[in-house]
């Protein structure tokens, strides 16, 4: 794999983790209850540090990083203000969250599947696919956690 596919597809990954980070701080703002609050801030501070990791990456083999998120990731955020307007604030903010990890998460392993990653830069990506799926995986167990109350 060329240097400059490892830079497009690092620079793809920092757009990933830019939309994840500006998804969990606006979820934070949306969610009702505290605790989620919390959760999100804290996982927006995790994809702010995968971000600057990821740039690092990118500097290290001499090239420009990308600092923005997607355009699909600004319009999926719009659609968690609207949705929590018209149904209970956490179930919704916690459906779109979980769509945006799953995003994230499949855009993860095509990194780590699809191409061949120089070896520290594997690394890295592997070990942020990791913080990925634990996130993913705790909003889905909450996600399903705030429907069974809604509907209890």
């Amino acid at each position: 794999m060329s240097a400059d596919d490892v830079v497009l597809e690092l620079n793809r990954l920092i757009g990933v983790a830019q939309d994840g980070r500006k998804g969990f701080a606006e979820a934070a703002e949306y969610a009702a209850d505290a605790e989620l609050k919390s959760l999100f801030l804290l996982c927006s501070a995790e994809c702010a540090g995968a971000v600057q990791e990821l740039q690092v990456a990118v500097q290290t083999l001499g090239r420009e990083p990308a600092g923005q998120g997607s355009i699909a990731g600004a319009a999926h955020r719009g659609w968690v203000a609207l949705k929590t307007r018209l149904e209970d604030s956490n179930v919704a903010v916690l459906e779109e969250v979980e769509r945006g990890e799953e995003h994230a998460e499949i855009a993860y392993a095509q990194a780590l599947d699809h191409l061949r990653l120089p070896p520290e830069v594997k690394g890295l990506v592997e070990r942020q696919y990791q913080g990925v799926k634990k996130n993913h995986a705790a909003v889905k167990r909450l996600r399903d956690h705030y429907r069974r109350s809604v509907h209890a």
